[in-house]
């Protein structure tokens, strides 16, 4: 008896749920991305042998570069609610009224260097303008108006209020840099009580035994 042949068809296979699944990490990984900050002081970080990551959020940096042939201080801290609320008292601090609009764009700044006279100018400013903006840094002597001292606190003390938390101190420094600068920057931490911090470097091999 003669075999019944069976008619060959082509395999379709359905790629929906595949494209779909690829679609789904790819927005995943563009929400939570973050971009690359611009580092106005173009620091050289100094060199560690020893490796630890830096937090990416409860974090307070203090940056020192030299511009325009001077040393300047750059402040930033994580979270934009933190920032905004820090401008708030700020604002209340030095008696300068910030509009709802200015605390909404200060809360996008990911690191500024002016002094808080300046900062409502600054804030009127396009991104692309402020990167031609005169930068005068930030005002860090230990007086009682020490400004860096200020946003330190402020920054502290909306962290402690928002989410319950002990915000951690970072300096990152040039290490083309005088010492005096970092020494008057830690004095301004220990002003209140902040004696740890971390310093931050860039890795290279141990030295050989």
């Amino acid at each position: 008896m003669p075999r019944v042949k069976v008619a060959r068809k082509s395999t379709a296979i359905d790629m929906t749920a595949m494209c779909d699944v690829a679609f789904l990490l790819l927005t995943f990984f563009i929400l939570t991305a973050k971009p690359k900050v611009d580092d106005p002081t173009k620091a050289e970080v100094p060199f560690s042998s020893k490796e630890k990551l830096v937090p990416e959020d409860n974090l307070a940096m203090i940056t020192v570069g030299n511009v325009d042939g001077k040393d300047k201080i750059f402040y930033s801290v994580t979270g934009s609610d933190i920032r905004a609320e820090a401008l708030k008292t700020m604002g209340e601090k030095y008696k300068i009224v910030f509009t709802p609009d200015e605390v909404t764009k200060f809360s996008l700044l990911e690191i500024f260097g002016v002094p808080i006279g300046q900062l409502k100018q600054y804030l009127d400013l396009s991104p692309d303008e402020r990167k031609t903006f005169p930068v005068a840094g930030i005002q860090a002597d230990t007086t009682a108006t020490n400004e860096l001292s200020n946003w330190i606190y402020t920054s502290r003390q909306a962290d402690k209020g928002l989410h319950d938390k002990d915000l951690q101190i970072a300096i990152k420094g040039d290490r083309r840099e005088e010492y005096p600068i970092i020494d008057e920057i830690i004095g301004v931490l220990g002003k209140q009580k902040i004696f740890k911090f971390s310093l931050i470097t860039d890795l290279r091999a141990a030295p050989k035994k």
